[in-house]
């Protein structure tokens, strides 16, 4: 069904959400999309720094005994 839309009716539909809606709200709810995709790639890029932390903390020394004992 989504593959026979095509220009036309991608315009017409834009026209009659600007008509229904206004462009007052439709900026506002763009404005709200955009401080959530900022928000999802604020999240993500905590949550890998917090993995990583993580996997950082858990490392193994692996130095030999004898070598640890003379630094």
């Amino acid at each position: 069904m989504l593959n026979n839309i095509g220009l036309p009716g991608i315009l017409l539909i834009a026209v009659v959400v600007l008509v229904l809606f206004g462009r007052g709200k439709i900026s506002s709810l763009m404005g709200e999309v955009g401080k959530g995709i900022t928000s999802f790639k604020k999240g993500i890029n905590e949550g890998s720094k917090e993995l990583e932390e993580d996997a950082a903390a858990e490392a193994k020394d692996v130095t030999p005994e004898t070598e640890k004992d003379k630094a």
